[in-house]
């Protein structure tokens, strides 16, 4: 078992902390939050003062960060107290340039770093099912894989670094777009006096199934337990789904992709959480419709 270095114990990052522990690994946990500091102690990690404090001395640091300024900023720290044999893995959702700089910064100080975002939400997170999409030398994804797969499902090489950034904003762009029209779907049905369980057996077996239908599906009582069914607590929040939109349009700009549906589903996201929704699971986008 490793010494891991853990920084960032929110909802997602927490759940991963504790998966990590719960596997025998000895985890240095920090966070600026004293209630996540203590149910990660809680769940088996030691809780510590510092970024600084939690990567001295680990074999692998795990950052789960807000936002792409934030990781630099810690990663500013840890290039002056991580071990040379240390693999740095950010699973935070960033900018893909901001993944590329700090792994080649990393580079320059000696340091592997792979940029390793997640699919599955706090659902996932908590139970260690999460998928992760990784960014880096095959040979630092070699390292980082073992620490990924206590806490997930799947652990996938996209590429070199920031492919794993650029794999996280593609898919959930799809799912974004996806989940827009699934509700719009959804919502026509009932207009046209279509029974929604009726709908939702049709689409799920034909050429309308997609992941927000059959996994996720948008509508209360309709297909296995969503967010939908908990009046759309949980479940991976409207805020959430609008910066991975921003990430994925700015990435686009960079780019010159056109990406027409996924500028329209940003928009919608935009409006949700201007209106105070952003704290919702992303599927309650289907009451602006119904509205």
């Amino acid at each position: 078992m490793a010494r891991i270095g853990f920084i960032g114990l929110g909802n997602m990052g927490g759940g991963m902390a504790a998966n990590l522990a719960k596997k025998g690994h000895d985890v240095r946990a920090f966070d600026l939050s004293a209630d996540a500091l203590d149910r990660a102690k809680a769940a088996g990690c030691l809780p510590v003062a510092s970024a600084a404090e939690a990567a001295d001395g680990a074999e692998a640091i795990v950052t789960m960060l807000p936002a792409g300024k934030h990781v630099a900023e810690v990663y500013d720290t840890l290039f002056g107290v991580a071990s040379p044999s240390a693999i740095l893995i950010d699973c935070s959702t960033i900018d893909v340039a901001t993944a590329k700089q700090v792994a080649e910064a990393a580079q320059a100080k000696g340091l592997a770093a792979v940029d390793a975002p997640v699919s599955g939400g706090i659902g996932a997170a908590n139970a260690g099912t999460l998928t992760f999409m990784v960014g880096g030398s095959r040979e630092a994804f070699d390292r980082a894989q073992p620490i990924l797969a206590d806490m997930g499902k799947a652990v996938i090489h996209a590429g070199a670094n920031g492919a794993g950034q650029a794999a996280k904003i593609c898919n959930n762009m799809i799912l974004g777009a996806t989940m827009i029209a699934t509700c719009e779907a959804f919502v026509l049905a009932d207009k046209l006096g279509l029974d929604a369980q009726a709908f939702y057996d049709i689409a799920s077996v034909s050429s309308g199934q997609s992941w927000s239908m059959t996994s996720y599906a948008p509508l209360p009582g309709i297909g296995p337990d969503t967010p939908a069914d908990h009046d759309y607590q949980g479940g991976f929040a409207a805020a959430l789904m609008l910066k991975d939109l921003r990430l994925a349009m700015a990435a686009a700009q960079d780019v010159s992709a056109d990406t027409p549906m996924g500028a329209k589903a940003a928009e919608r996201y935009e409006a949700f959480a201007a209106a105070g929704q952003g704290g919702l699971d992303f599927s309650a986008i289907i009451r602006t419709l119904r509205d």
